[in-house]
């Protein structure tokens, strides 16, 4: 069984739980996620089965899309609703414009510093539990993109966000960020994931949903996180240089003047066999996955 499953994660589950559960319904070891979502999180979380656990480092590579709920007034030291309150303060007088400014410095490329308590790794264990555990923790800021905010609603203290942003971004700190710029604090109250690369919430399934109707018809081919790179159809001779791991030409993609980096590669039936990434010194097509034929 090959593919990856578009779940739609519960919040109170952590993604390793989300793995654990379908490892034991689909009793198969290979199975993973791409892009962790936070306990507390709800929302989409793909999970790669068989040989699609190769591809994805680059499902983590796509864009997500985020609806937060934002509250003002309180701040926590986890940036969410987990954590300790460090302070309160009053909002009756921050306003809508005020929030609006706000928001535009916060879209485009950014250095952005991430939670203390998150899953980020220093030497080998995540951030949080060394934090819980007592140590003193620094994050360096990250790069991180965020492309669109979009305002769904406000009553206030309540905020509800519509994000879209580039992988590494912690709607958590996006939410603390806003309220110490707003000088009143905010903490995430909620977190759903809407979208991460080409899965969306609306074509998303529960766990319920795959234990009672059986995994397979939900799962999609694993070539499909790679629709935005070329796709080379190779011919017999091609192939078999791809097949045992050797470098080789395609001409339909020589001329372009952009080349891109990154090519699906798929034999003259199209079956996916290979991912293929270009050197430009050998002007030539690299094999860097290849794929056991299993469509």
């Amino acid at each position: 069984m090959d593919g990856i499953l578009n779940i739609n994660k519960p919040a109170g589950m952590t993604s390793h739980d989300v793995v654990t559960n379908i490892r034991k319904l689909l009793k198969q070891k290979r199975v993973g996620h791409a892009g962790t979502l936070d306990p507390t999180a709800n929302g989409v979380l793909p999970i790669c089965v068989g040989q699609g656990t190769r591809v994805a480092e680059y499902l983590s590579e796509s864009g997500k899309a985020y609806e937060a709920h934002i509250v003002f007034g309180i701040a926590t030291d986890t940036y969410d609703a987990e954590g300790a309150v460090m302070h309160t303060a009053d909002t009756m007088q921050l306003s809508l414009e005020q929030i609006e400014v706000a928001l535009q410095h916060h879209v485009g490329f950014q250095m952005q510093m991430p939670p203390r308590y998150s899953a980020i790794k220093l030497q080998g264990q995540p951030a949080y539990k060394r934090v819980r555990a007592g140590e003193q923790v620094s994050l360096g800021p990250r790069p991180i993109e965020i492309y669109r905010l979009h305002l769904l609603s406000w009553h206030n203290p309540h905020l509800t966000l519509a994000v879209e942003c580039s992988k590494g971004t912690y709607i958590r700190s996006l939410a603390h960020d806003l309220g110490a710029q707003l000088g009143c604090g905010a903490f995430l109250a909620a977190l759903t994931r809407t979208r991460s690369g080409p899965f969306h919430l609306h074509d998303s399934v529960t766990l319920t949903q795959l234990a009672q109707g059986g995994a397979v018809q939900y799962l999609v081919p694993f070539d499909s996180v790679l629709q935005d790179y070329p796709a080379l159809h190779l011919d017999a001779v091609t192939l078999e240089h791809v097949l045992h791991g050797n470098a080789f030409c395609y001409e339909p993609l020589a001329m372009q003047r952009a080349q891109p980096q990154v090519a699906r590669v798929y034999d003259g039936v199209g079956h996916f066999v290979a991912v293929a990434v270009w050197d430009a010194q050998q002007h030539m097509w690299q094999p860097k996955k290849v794929f056991v034929q299993c469509n």
